[in-house]
């Protein structure tokens, strides 16, 4: 049953968790090898389902004291065809596994959701290449044709939205954005960017977001910042144009390292805890809207709940 496709939780301006970073914390934290940082392998198998299902209950209990709600994001980054492909998997898996995927959460959703603690399911779309490295880049209309599958298969389940992570040009965020909206499907972009608070494109994020809101009518959601420190991108926020009131999630790095520095990186990056949980309230004076509050690599629970502890704190929300 379709639940919350057509008016969004989140959009509200009560604050919303999410989850972390489920590909570091499974490898590094808890020893599991991801094929091609492929999270959704774990699916294939009933202890693999089990790993996933305690990852997010971890949160989930958290955000419970404290929040309004929680976005369940699929551990489905990697599930495009060229990634599934690559390990193993055949494209008429697509289906099978987005909906495996789907079945953990809503189960997790049953358990833990009230009236006063919304639940929005999103699908979760990753970059066709590399999420640090443009790479070779698509035109819009390739970068369309190539997310539709993936965003198709999510409009045939009970997801109530997508959410595309990792964007680093922007012509696939646009691609991805025109194949929702073609599906009449809730998308979310989040951009990454460089120490300089840029894309890795070189693009300036208010560019891509202009652009981006320009060329598709403002059909986005809202958007995100993923996969970076707080440090890289506060100066680039200090604008008071409308642009900035459109990010309303922030999915951070624990580690201040480059994305060059932690590709070379054999061992994780924490970072320190309670100096990202105050980066994120410090926040909140640049984005007026931001109120859904996750992480990215090196992050896991009990980073979340030291954001939480202090983002409560300080507000009443």
């Amino acid at each position: 049953m379709l639940k919350y496709r057509s008016e969004l939780p989140q959009l509200l301006s009560e604050t919303f968790m999410t989850d972390g970073g489920i590909e570091t914390d499974i490898i590094f934290n808890k020893g599991i090898d991801l094929p091609e940082f492929s999270a959704f392998d774990l699916l294939k198998n009933k202890e693999g389902r089990q790993i996933l299902k305690n990852y997010y209950y971890d949160y989930l209990s958290i955000a419970k004291k404290r929040c309004k709600g929680f976005v369940l994001e699929a551990p489905t980054y990697r599930a495009s065809p060229d990634w599934m492909v690559k390990i193993g998997y055949i494209l008429d898996d697509l289906q099978s596994i987005h909906e495996e995927a789907m079945g953990i959460l809503e189960e997790l959703r049953q358990e833990f959701e009230t009236e006063n603690f919304k639940i929005p399911i999103s699908i979760c779309i990753g970059p066709r290449g590399d999420g640090y490295v443009p790479g070779k880049m698509m035109t819009a209309e390739e970068a369309e044709a190539y997310h539709k599958s993936q965003i198709k298969v999510a409009s045939n389940t009970n997801a109530d939205l997508v959410s595309a992570l990792t964007i680093n040009y922007n012509a696939e965020a646009i691609g991805i954005v025109n194949a929702a909206k073609s599906l009449n499907m809730p998308v979310v972009i989040s951009y990454t960017v460089e120490t300089d608070g840029n894309l890795p494109s070189g693009q300036s994020l208010k560019s891509a977001i202009e652009t981006l809101d320009d060329v598709t009518d403002n059909y986005v959601s809202y958007f995100m910042i993923n996969c970076a420190h707080p440090e890289h991108f506060k100066s680039v926020l200090k604008s008071k144009e409308a642009w900035v009131n459109r990010i309303k999630g922030l999915r951070a790095n624990a580690s201040k390292k480059s994305h060059a520095e932690l590709n070379e990186s054999e061992t994780l990056d924490i970072g320190d805890k309670k100096e990202l949980a105050q980066d994120y309230t410090e926040l909140r004076s640049l984005l007026t809207n931001l109120s859904k509050i996750g992480g990215c690599c090196g992050t896991d629970a009990s980073h979340l709940e030291e954001i939480c502890n202090l983002w409560f704190n300080n507000s009443v929300s």
